[in-house]
This record gives structure tokens, sequence and C-alpha cells, in this order.
């Protein structure tokens, strides 16, 4: 039997971007479960425990920084990696974003082929600890 593809959640408002990441993603072997606002992304995020999220800043209902923190703070939660994907360039957006909790920080437009090397590279050291 092999191994269950990892699972990445992806929130975001963008219902085109949605579109492209969750294919490009689900192209490369991964389980992509979406969600286009940032109340969602929280309930999903702790009820199907993705190997990895992928979190727009700027989201309704709930922003990002939120989301991010409140995963991050919670001990059940806060090894779930969450890579910033947000078309706010600023070194303060980064540098917060960052310090509450995020594992990476890219911006809008981004290259598929870098996001995807970064979180495959991300998800084989978390394999790594986990093993």
């Amino acid at each position: 039997m092999s191994d269950p593809k990892p699972r990445i959640l992806i929130v975001d408002d963008e219902p085109d971007l949605l579109a492209v990441l969750h294919f490009g993603l689900e192209a490369e072997g991964f389980d992509v479960v979406e969600a286009s606002d940032g109340e969602r992304g929280l309930e999903l995020a702790r009820t199907v425990q993705p190997a990895l999220i992928v979190l727009d800043l700027m989201l309704p209902r709930l922003d990002g920084y939120k989301v991010c923190r409140a995963l991050k703070f919670d001990e059940r939660y806060r090894n779930i990696p969450i890579f910033i994907l947000s078309a706010r360039s600023g070194e303060t957006d980064r540098r917060l974003a960052l310090d509450l909790g995020a594992d990476a920080y890219m911006t809008k437009p981004y290259d598929m082929k870098d996001l995807v090397a970064r979180i495959r590279a991300r998800l084989d050291v978390a394999g790594e600890a986990a093993a």
C-alpha cells in the first residue's frame, strides 16, 4: 500500500487563484482542501489536520494573521507548517506573519515550481522530525 498523499489546505478568497493552486498542487500529488475565508480556513485546519497550509493574509471574516496566530498558539495545531502567500510585499507584513509563527512568506505573483519545491522541502523536514 502506498503512503497517503499529503493534504494541503489552501485559504484564499480569490476564486481564480484557488483554482490554479488546487489544480497545480493536485497535479504534483497532493490532496488539496480549500477555503475562501479565514473562519472556514481555521475550521478546516482544525478538522482535517492538513500537512501544510497555504494562507492568504487579506481574507474575509477572519484575516490570515488571526488564523495563523490561532493555530500557532494552540498546542494541538502549532506544528502544522503555514506558508503565507500574499499580495502584501512589505517588510512589516512579512515580519509580522513570521513573528506570529508562519513558516514561510511568499508574495504574489508566485512561481508554482518554487512553491511546490518549498512545500516538499518543508514536508520532508517535518517527516524526518516525526520519524
